[in-house]
């Protein structure tokens, strides 16, 4: 096992716009072969810039040098532990990489006929049906292009197949313990969002959603749009009464599938009474995510609902594959051409490389290193629900910020001098001070228990040296940032003459 040990300061270079010199280039480019022509006159005077843009100006080196020097400033799931819960950042294998790059698929055309294609639909098609099948769903659709983008076309099938049936129904329940993007998804689908509270075990309980049925009039409510397991590292293990109660009243169940890598392999949500999921490929599959993409959110749902699901869908007949447009009942493309294809090969990859067996392993794994975290801590960061946690632990400060000035922001900046990256802080909406960890399936024990040394000993030094950890990190290339600044002032333009801006 490596030596546990905080970094120490690294030296720190001068951001690009700080090299170099005026009228410094790095590109060598030949005389002009066209004349030159007046701008203004060219294309009218109100597009010219009042002032010459703000450049770098400086040599090929010092380019290679600063773009060098920021990839290793950079942390990324190859260089080490990155417990960011409720994203779901594991390793993902390099075969997956290797299949995506296949010429074979990488050169095809989005526009060539279906017989040029064969095998592309041939994945796709193999693709839905084993997502189908982990799910327990008649059909799935590949098109959505992130997790969110699934959830609003999940939404978007609910709200076509009541208005088949005739209705009118304008509300969703979200429990205040579900995904933050949920509430967005069904605005953006003309619904109204209402949120239900938790219970205190971190739940849904039955009985919640019978009277929120009775406040909001059960005819007005479209669906309920649970996440399993939610955010607080739980399953709702009420699901299927809760489904019961939804159908009954002409309702549906949408569940946020964004965690089903704490469950695939154990348990199929459309057996528990789910109506419609999403998939997180890029997170419980094994694609690469992060940074706003790619990714792919694929939606599964009942035999029922198969017909409103986005054209085209990829259809097998008499031994070829085809692209079916002809589906009246559909809601339409919700992206264009297939989704994103290199994502999508990269989870086939994955569901073939690992099989049935391996996907269950994984499930395994996963709760395992969440349960070891939980355990292995609990003295000094309490869990905030007691008992056994799923695909991640949420932790409490409670403990080390009543017995010190020290916050979860502080022990998540000083992570940072121990080589680790920060977990998720403050995520749940009915959780304050909350450390959310996940370690995945992908971390081995060693790593995992380097990382509960790492909490230890900032417990210790939080009670020795708490200004240690106020003013953390001290090992990177940056000091800690104004949070509040930067969420109010994202952007800002750099400029000579206010440099330290």
């Amino acid at each position: 096992m490596r030596p546990l040990q905080a970094h120490t300061v690294l030296h720190v270079e001068p951001p690009i716009f700080e090299l170099g010199a005026a009228g410094r280039s790095g590109a060598s480019l030949p005389e002009m072969d066209v004349p030159e022509i007046d701008p203004g006159q060219e294309f009218g005077v109100d597009v010219l810039r009042c002032e010459d843009p703000l450049l770098p100006e400086v040599s090929e080196l010092e380019v290679i040098r600063h773009y060098t020097r920021l990839s290793q400033w950079n942390y990324s799931i190859d260089e080490g532990f990155y417990p960011l819960g409720s994203c779901t950042m594991k390793y993902n294998p390099r075969v997956n990489e290797w299949t995506a790059r296949l010429q074979g698929l990488t050169d095809i055309h989005p526009y060539q006929n279906d017989d040029q294609i064969q095998g592309a639909l041939e994945l796709m098609w193999r693709l839905e049906h084993a997502l189908a099948a982990v799910g327990g769903f008649a059909r799935v659709t590949l098109q959505p292009a992130a997790g969110a983008h699934g959830e609003f076309t999940g939404l978007k099938v609910i709200r076509a197949a009541l208005s088949a049936r005739g209705e009118r129904r304008r509300k969703v329940l979200v429990p205040d313990s579900a995904h933050g993007t949920n509430p967005a998804s069904v605005a953006f689908n003309g619904f109204a969002p209402v949120l239900l509270a938790s219970g205190e075990a971190g739940i849904l309980r039955p009985q919640d959603v019978e009277q929120a049925l009775e406040r909001e009039g059960a005819d007005q409510v479209a669906a309920l749009m649970v996440t399993n397991p939610n955010t607080l590292g739980l399953f709702e293990s009420h699901i299927a009464e809760i489904a019961k109660i939804l159908h009954s009243a002409g309702a549906m169940l949408y569940m946020d599938g964004a965690n089903l890598n704490a469950i695939m392999g154990k348990v199929r949500p459309a057996d528990t009474g789910v109506d419609v999921m999403h998939y997180n490929l890029h997170k419980t599959f094994s694609t690469p995510h992060g940074g706003g993409g790619p990714g792919a959110g694929p939606v599964g749902v009942t035999e029922e609902l198969a017909r409103f699901l986005p054209v085209p869908v990829v259809e097998r007949r008499n031994g070829r594959f085809v692209l079916d447009y002809d589906r009246p009942d559909s809601v339409g493309r919700v992206r264009s051409f297939m989704g994103n294809f290199g994502v999508l090969v990269r989870a086939y990859t994955y569901l073939r490389e690992m099989g049935a067996d391996g996907i269950a392993r994984a499930t395994e794994l996963a709760v395992l290193n969440a349960n070891y975290v939980r355990a292995r801590i609990e003295k000094e960061y309490p869990a905030q629900y007691g008992g056994a946690c799923l695909h991640e632990v949420v932790l409490s400060d409670h403990r080390i910020e009543k017995e010190t000035s020290v916050t979860t922001l502080d022990v998540a900046k000083r992570l940072i001098d121990y080589g680790f990256h920060p977990p998720t802080i403050y995520f749940p909406l009915i959780v304050h001070g909350a450390l959310m960890i996940e370690p995945t399936e992908t971390e081995p024990l060693e790593e995992v228990e380097r990382f509960c040394q790492a909490m230890e000993a900032i417990f210790v030094e939080a009670h020795e040296d708490p200004e240690l950890l106020k003013h953390a990190p001290h090992s990177r290339g940056v000091n800690r940032m104004d949070e509040v600044r930067a969420a109010r002032k994202p952007v800002l333009r750099w400029r000579p003459e206010a440099s330290d801006s």
